[in-house]
């Protein structure tokens, strides 16, 4: 599958480069080097514009015609970055939930700065047990996964000694639609409101609320995301997950959460937002 996103179109077109490059020291013509792989010139074509990503046995068959054996590791690993860029789910949990979130483990560890936008949920890093129990099953259960969610659900809340350890520091954003979304039901959503008023009394959250109201202007809402300092963007979309590595789209989002970040309401105002949805409830 191809990715949304520019970032891994870059990527693909740098990598069609360097194959485009070996194969014009090569001396051969895209013509050439298909016939000699087996494979129609059109896909060479579009292999060297990006247009097609190569496969592992494309790598290695065209570096063996053009004589650049001792390019085709790092050929390889390149391709495996470009599809690391956009998993589709299915592949991502194919083992079950709590891989997926160990995954993520590296990239909270090097993290300091931490941005997130978050339209329709409370986001992870700040939810109670039961919320997140009760997310992960609906997901499961929508995706057909392996039943691990207690193990995924011990991985995440461990990740939340990052808002106690070292010196990260997490800017959250939540539209107020999310407040009121019901997961779990009203004990559930009545205990995720009131620890969002303790989370973000910790001096390395800062929690904005994104209040609804009839003049948004640019400020609309947009898919959710998390920024890691300013070198990645996460996305999760209905089909998969997209990681963002390009600056200008990097900057791009950036730009978002600013705007979303000035119409937001923090501090006591906040606060009186979280406790109307706990008083809605009727908890």
């Amino acid at each position: 599958m191809s990715s949304p996103s520019s970032s891994a179109q870059a990527a693909r077109q740098a990598l069609g480069g360097r194959l485009r490059e070996i194969r014009l020291d090569a001396g051969l013509t895209a013509r050439a080097l298909g016939q000699l792989m087996g494979r129609h010139p059109a896909k060479i074509s579009r292999i060297e514009h990006g247009t097609t990503s190569p496969s592992a046995e494309d790598i290695q068959a065209w570096c063996v015609h053009c004589n650049a054996r001792n390019q085709a590791s790092d050929l390889i690993a390149s391709l495996r970055a470009v599809e690391g860029m956009w998993i589709e789910w299915r592949r991502m949990e194919r083992t079950g939930l709590r891989q997926a979130q160990e995954s993520r483990r590296p990239l909270y560890e090097r993290t300091r700065s931490f941005r997130v936008y978050s339209p329709a949920l409370v986001p992870g890093i700040i939810q109670t047990p039961a919320y997140t129990t009760a997310i992960l099953t609906a997901i499961g259960r929508r995706r057909s996964l392996p039943d691990d969610i207690s193990e995924a659900v011990a991985v995440r809340m461990d990740r939340q000694r990052y808002l106690h350890e070292g010196d990260h520091r997490f800017a959250v954003l939540i539209e107020e639609s999310a407040l009121r979304s019901g997961i779990g039901g009203i004990e559930v959503m009545a205990a995720q409101l009131a620890h969002l008023i303790v989370t973000a009394a910790l001096p390395t959250v800062s929690l904005g609320i994104v209040p609804a109201r009839p003049d948004r202007d640019a400020a609309w809402t947009v898919e959710g995301f998390w920024i890691f300092d300013d070198v990645q963007v996460a996305v999760e979309l209905v089909s998969g997950h997209l990681t963002i590595t390009q600056p200008r789209e990097i900057e791009m989002y950036a730009q978002v959460y600013a705007e979303l970040a000035e119409i937001a309401v923090y501090g006591p105002a906040a606060r009186s937002i979280i406790t109307a949805a706990i008083d809605a409830l009727g908890a």
